[in-house]
């Protein structure tokens, strides 16, 4: 009888570990997930193609951008041609290139008279001159010489002329300016001059056209004395 139920029991053991589902059950428990893998399964996601920066290189990339700007802004500042200011023409030089041109003109006037002068007598001598010598009732001498002084005169009506026309070719540059400062000047002059009515041997108008102003300060002193023309003539009324 006990030998009976030992050899029942030798034949379940056999027929229990030969079984094919008790052994898949126990290799399914195995593994043990870890715990990041429970919690994130792996799933098959596309990843995108984007580079990560640091934020030192972001930073660094951001003045690099800021910097080009500002030497962009610099270098477009330094292209630029200078303030007007420094290539505008003063009252002080325009003064001096009035100056300059008056003399000029002075100058071309006594050189375009002697020419004339010259060139009327030689033209006088060369040419007979009788029948019209003969129609002025004075001597012949006085009558050349009246002649070729006309000539002269001529001469001298025309040298501003040339004078201005050399002063614009030594500089031309300045033309514009000196206009523009040539007409406020003017300007100015028909504003503060006295009323020329009211002057008298006592009194004379003080430069009436403002031809000697060669300066700032001779403009100051050119308005002085106007201020001093109209006090005179109200002190001489009273």
């Amino acid at each position: 009888m006990l030998a009976r139920t030992e050899l029942c029991l030798r034949t379940a053991a056999v027929n229990c570990r030969f079984q094919p589902s008790l052994t898949a059950t126990n290799s399914y428990h195995t593994t043990i997930p870890s715990k990041s893998q429970s919690q994130y399964p792996q799933t098959s996601r596309p990843r995108l193609l984007t580079s990560k920066k640091s934020p030192s290189q972001s930073t660094s990339q951001i003045v690099r951008y800021a910097s080009t700007t500002a030497s962009t802004d610099n270098t477009a500042s330094t292209a630029q041609p200078p303030s007007s200011s420094a290539d505008r023409l003063t009252w002080n030089a325009f003064f001096k290139l009035r100056k300059t041109r008056r003399r000029l003109q002075l100058g071309s006037s006594v050189g375009t008279s002697f020419g004339s002068m010259l060139a009327g007598a030689q033209a006088l001598a060369v040419s007979d001159m009788d029948s019209l010598v003969g129609q002025v009732p004075l001597d012949p001498f006085i009558t050349l010489g009246l002649i070729t002084f006309s000539c002269g005169g001529v001469g001298w009506l025309l040298g501003p002329i040339v004078g201005t026309g050399i002063f614009n070719t030594m500089n031309r540059k300045y033309i514009p300016d000196m206009a523009a400062k040539e007409v406020e000047f003017y300007r100015r002059v028909k504003k503060f001059r006295v009323d020329p009515s009211a002057s008298s041997m006592a009194n004379p108008v003080p430069d009436y056209y403002g031809e000697k102003i060669s300066s700032v300060a001779g403009y100051r002193q050119w308005l002085k004395d106007q201020r001093a023309f109209n006090k005179k003539r109200t002190t001489y009324v009273a």
